[in-house]
């Protein structure tokens, strides 16, 4: 494999390692859908570059060099023995073109995810973990596999400013201004997912966060998901890997 680090930025270096970090978390969480799901990350610097998977490359296997850099389009901006899946970047252009806070996008197909993607009252606030992503929620409904550009308009239209989107019948979507927080608020907002199905299949009568802490919540959006505390928890999650698996950083 051709040595990128020595063909990028030290700031671009970085931000390869944390993806290609955020890509083995995801695998070793069990979030992953075999090569179908995509993460995606804004290369620090004034061009409009991305980093993202490359196409059939399982998230375990990710490493920083594999990554491949393409510009909005989808194109790739620097050779590459690897190719991206065009239509996978769809969703994640769209994200990055509308909201330049969206430095990293994440879209996931979790099991608990898409099944809640499909209860009609959707995420419901049954947990603390809940109250982060409902603090900034949004939802966009199914249209198809995502392969329509013109779709694009309506998805960032249904995103808004929130940070956190469920796409129904599909799955979870997050974004933030790094690749740590995109982490957390996907951590958050699967954790979250998961609770609410264990609780609803108790069958029992079950407790709601009561509406005005909730109202609160959402009157205090950008501070409740500021304190979630992505920088805080990465340092941590990188010793991890740098035990379990420290050839993401190849």
């Amino acid at each position: 494999m051709t040595d990128i680090q020595s063909q990028v930025s030290k700031e671009e270096w970085q931000a390869r390692v944390d993806l290609a970090a955020c890509y083995r978390m995801v695998a070793h969480y069990g979030w992953d859908d075999l090569v179908f799901t995509h993460i995606s990350a804004r290369v620090p610097g004034p061009e409009h570059h991305f980093l993202i998977n490359p196409y059939g490359m399982l998230f375990e296997e990710v490493t920083a060099s594999s990554l491949v850099k393409v510009d909005l389009e989808g194109n790739k901006v620097m050779a590459s023995e690897f190719d991206i899946n065009p239509a996978g970047f769809v969703i994640h252009s769209a994200v990055h073109e509308a909201r330049d806070d969206a430095q990293c996008v994440m879209h996931l197909h979790t099991t608990e995810g898409v099944a809640i993607s499909v209860l009609e009252d959707g995420l419901l606030p049954y947990s603390q973990q809940s109250l982060f992503a409902l603090s900034s929620i949004s939802y966009h409904s199914y249209e198809g596999v995502a392969l329509n550009p013109e779709e694009k308009v309506r998805l960032v239209a249904d995103l808004g400013q929130s940070n956190f989107m469920i796409l129904r019948n599909h799955g979870l979507l997050t974004c933030a201004s790094t690749i740590a927080d995109a982490f957390l608020f996907m951590f958050l907002l699967q954790r979250a997912c998961e609770i609410q199905l264990k609780a609803q299949a108790t069958n029992q009568k079950l407790i709601s966060i009561p509406q005005p802490i909730l109202d609160g919540i959402r009157a205090q959006a950008a501070q409740v998901t500021k304190s979630a505390g992505g920088q805080l928890a990465w340092p941590g999650i990188l010793r991890k890997l740098d035990r379990m698996s420290p050839d993401y950083k190849s």
